[in-house]
């Protein structure tokens, strides 16, 4: 017997429904590339989507057309991440900070038939027009006057585009399992690989992030996301936010510019953000030096990498709680999240510094495990350590154009869970270090290590080992505040943390750290830098 409710469709057009009705007036802020600000509410911009969206009608893009943006957090981007799949066509955000050959790959892998461009990415764009078959319109997110002379074919700036249009659409009724948006991992083994997300999945991933215990957004919320849209959705702000009647500051390009940022923090009151660990550790460094408060930020999510618990205390004495976040592009992304609660504050210290540093629990509609090498499951006990798989409605199945994969999606990560459901990373399977057939996490040296004050960044990597087969190297960017560092104070530091065994055999000192597109400390570049290194 089938229960007698609706069978109302979860897609993204209730979300913009719903927060044109109940934040109408709720405000979106954007920083241009030039500085100034765009000042719109909800209702604003989903009058512009509908022009966006009759546009795109007017374009002739097929019904399932793939339409590729490179472009920054900005709220002609807000319009796209609604317009393209309330249409029924699929938003494929494009990360331009990827290598060309890269780049170039993903739109013709999409197929994209448009392409959405902010000016500053439209000369690498030129350079391999000849080599995207399948793009047909080329638009310039800018006004007319900004449009700059270009040598891609009928070039169109955003604003005409949109002039010409009227501010109602009549929105078709979307099947939930349409597909929505598609984003690319990074590819850094390999080529990148699409993930191709649903309105159901966005929705719930959504609704999922609202609750409570984890992101738990509401009304009273200034959400800025220092993350990009570009990728995975700026975690899916531009739709928790509005599904939440949470108001929405999108920064621009310049967010790597700490006082621009914590300036508009201030300006625009915002109450939670949500940054990689390189980002908050600049705001931090810039507070610390400045003097500068920020009175109204009181929660940000740190997430994509590994967080150094003295970043977690600094922030506290700025007045801002940092709580982690774990997730990836392939699940749409946040798979597990870590809310501190009062209890934690009952445990001795030592353990709540332990509690911060974990990836925290799955997302209601995640089911996660830990299995060894012949896909058996391990205990949570907070011990036992194993491969992480997970399954749940926002998880890839498989990967755009490839051979549907297993039920249960391998994440490539190594870690624990313990009787809570908290979750640990402890490392990438392919960044465990194995010497002497004993397994070493380099993650867990890194925490140590980051706890250091006079250390800015740290990364360890296995290096090949004439007796042990591979033993860990520890490579650092030391604060300019400690400038008689040394490298035998910073091994010494490890003694009693770490089993000794674990202790890498050198340190070196390096002036800065090669990162991935999406704000990740690259060890694949570290270890082909390293690759001959000559151990004392």
């Amino acid at each position: 017997m089938k229960g007698l409710m609706m069978d109302v469709p979860l897609n993204i057009k209730t979300i913009m429904s719903h927060a044109a009705m109940v934040a109408a007036d709720t405000k979106l802020i954007s920083r241009r590339a030039d500085g100034s600000i765009s000042r719109l509410t909800y209702s604003d911009a989903f009058a512009r989507t509908a022009r966006l969206a009759n546009a795109l009608d007017h374009l002739e893009l097929s019904s399932e057309a793939r339409v590729g943006t490179l472009a920054w957090n900005d709220h002609r981007h807000f319009e796209l991440h609604y317009a393209i799949p309330c249409t029924g066509r699929i938003c494929h955000t494009v990360n331009p900070k990827l290598f060309p050959e890269q780049i170039k790959f993903i739109i013709n892998d999409a197929q994209d038939e448009a392409l959405f461009i902010d000016p500053q990415f439209i000369p690498m764009i030129e350079a391999m027009q000849d080599q995207l078959p399948s793009v047909k319109h080329w638009i310039a997110l800018c006004s007319a006057n900004e449009l700059p002379q270009s040598s891609l074919p009928d070039l169109q700036a955003y604003e005409n585009l949109l002039g010409c249009e009227q501010d109602s659409y009549d929105w078709p009724l979307l099947d939930e399992n349409r597909a929505s948006n598609l984003c690319y991992t990074s590819g850094t083994t390999g080529d990148p690989k699409g993930v191709l997300g649903s309105h159901r999945s966005i929705v719930l991933q959504c609704m999922s992030q609202n609750m409570a215990s984890q992101l738990g957004l509401t009304s009273e919320d200034v959400v800025m996301p220092l993350v990009p849209m570009f990728h995975v959705n700026a975690w899916c702000m531009p739709y928790s936010a509005p599904m939440a009647g949470a108001a929405l500051v999108l920064p621009g390009p310049h967010v790597s510019d700490a006082a621009a940022i914590t300036d508009l923090i201030n300006q625009e009151k915002v109450t939670f953000s949500l940054a990689v660990p390189t980002l908050w550790s600049g705001i931090n460094q810039f507070l610390n030096a400045s003097g500068t408060s920020i009175p109204s930020l009181e929660r940000g999510v740190i997430g994509g990498a590994a967080g150094a618990l003295q970043l977690y205390q600094d922030m506290d004495r700025h007045g801002v709680t940092l709580e982690n976040g774990w997730g990836m592009t392939e699940l749409s992304p946040i798979g597990s999240y870590n809310r501190y609660l009062p209890s934690h504050d009952q445990l001795p210290k030592e353990d709540q510094a332990e509690q911060r540093l974990k990836s925290g629990r799955p997302l209601f509609g995640i089911q996660m495990r830990i299995v060894d090498e012949d896909g058996n499951s391990l205990p949570h006990d907070g011990e036992t350590t194993g491969v992480l798989e997970i399954r749940g409605p926002w998880a890839c199945s498989a990967y755009y154009g490839k051979p549907r994969e297993h039920d249960w999606f391998n994440t490539g990560d190594v870690a624990t869970i313990d009787p809570s459901g908290y979750m640990r990373i402890t490392d990438r399977v392919k960044d465990v270090i194995k010497s002497g057939g004993e397994w070493i996490s380099s993650i867990e040296i890194e925490n140590v290590v980051m706890s250091h004050p006079g250390v800015r960044e740290a990364v360890v990597i296995g290096v090949a080992h004439q007796h042990w087969s591979e033993r860990p190297l520890l490579i650092v960017v030391p604060d300019d505040n400690y400038p008689t560092l040394t490298s035998d104070q910073l091994l010494s530091y490890l003694e009693g943390k770490v089993p000794k065994w674990w202790i890498p055999n050198a340190c070196e000192f390096v002036d800065t750290l090669p990162h991935t597109a999406t704000g990740k400390v690259s060890k694949k570049m570290l270890r082909e830098n390293f690759n001959h290194y000559q151990w004392a």
